[in-house]
């Protein structure tokens, strides 16, 4: 007998297509939310997967945020259509704070479901998602002075989102680094820092204390002669089978004890690169709410 349990896959900003060429068919469409049949599957181009999606059929707005409350209590709205209605619903549901975190600090522990209105009398919610945040968006206490660029902020979402961190001790190798945002970020956290590029990075980064500058080519780098490392980044910006040959000779070596690093596509998105990333093992793919046309890679000891 086929299975009847469905799955949500709400797609980040922009990305539908990416995540409609990555689960292939589908049940449902409802603006960036897919619902497929089966349990949930591996899923890189999503924001939030919604485990065991169900329908609602509701009487009125009190009844809608009735029967969600009967669930559970931390609910995020997915707001598709019907905004006005949906909006009132919500308002009778308890506040779920989203106040940006000071980084470094945990994740939200509190369940969170997520929910849309399909139409007047029907709600599509899910009280298990895969995404501490709502609809997948993590927010952080900006630093508008300390980086050099906004690529600090991929590293504080992906460093939380995995629950560890580089610290006091730890040798960080930071492959194109320029202009060394997430140099920054390793340093503030104690580590010392190895930042290779051929462009110079900022100043304020190169005087940290702990931060090694090479001004040299991430690829040009061989893991023997550097010897191991607690951290492999890498943010360069080069084509995605490129990466992957670097992150396979360091892999082969055994040198680096966590990487993590950024698959960027340069015009199309190369999907057989990323199913190649995917199925490296014990590693994951994921977008991050502040990646853009890319993905992170991440593999821990």
């Amino acid at each position: 007998m086929a299975s009847t349990q469905r799955t949500g896959y709400l797609a980040p900003e922009g990305h539908l297509e990416d995540l409609v060429a990555e689960l292939g068919e589908v049940a449902e469409i409802h603006g960036r939310l897919m619902v497929a049949e089966g349990p949930p599957r591996p899923a890189a181009w999503t924001a939030n997967i919604w485990r065991n999606p169900e329908r609602l059929a509701i009487a009125s707005i009190a009844d809608g945020a009735a029967q969600l409350r009967a669930r559970q209590r931390n609910w995020a709205l997915y707001p598709h259509r019907l905004h006005r209605r949906a909006s009132l619903i919500a308002e009778r549901l308890p506040h779920v704070s989203a106040k940006p975190l000071v980084f470094p600090a945990r994740a939200p522990r509190a369940p969170l479901g997520s929910w849309t209105l399909l139409d007047e009398a029907t709600i599509l919610a899910a009280s298990n998602c895969s995404s501490p945040f709502p609809n997948g968006e993590a927010r952080f206490v900006e630093d508008r002075e300390g980086p050099p660029n906004r690529a600090y902020l991929k590293l504080w979402e992906a460093l939380t989102l995995i629950d560890r961190h580089p610290g006091p001790g730890d040798l960080c190798l930071d492959l194109g680094a320029s202009p060394g945002g997430w140099s920054w970020v390793l340093a503030k956290l104690g580590a010392r820092v190895i930042a290779v590029d051929k462009a110079p990075l900022a100043p304020s980064v190169v005087a940290m204390p702990g931060v090694e500058v090479r001004q040299a080519s991430a690829f040009s780098i061989e893991p023997a002669i550097l010897g191991p490392v607690d951290w492999l980044f890498c943010d360069v910006i080069c084509y995605p089978t490129r990466l992957l040959s670097l992150v396979e000779r360091w892999l082969a070596t055994g040198l680096a004890r966590n990487l993590l690093c950024t698959i960027k596509f340069q015009g199309a998105t190369d999907h057989e690169a990323a199913r190649r990333f995917a199925a490296i093992p014990k590693s994951r793919l994921v977008h991050l709410h502040h990646n853009k046309h890319e993905l992170t890679w991440i593999r821990l000891a």
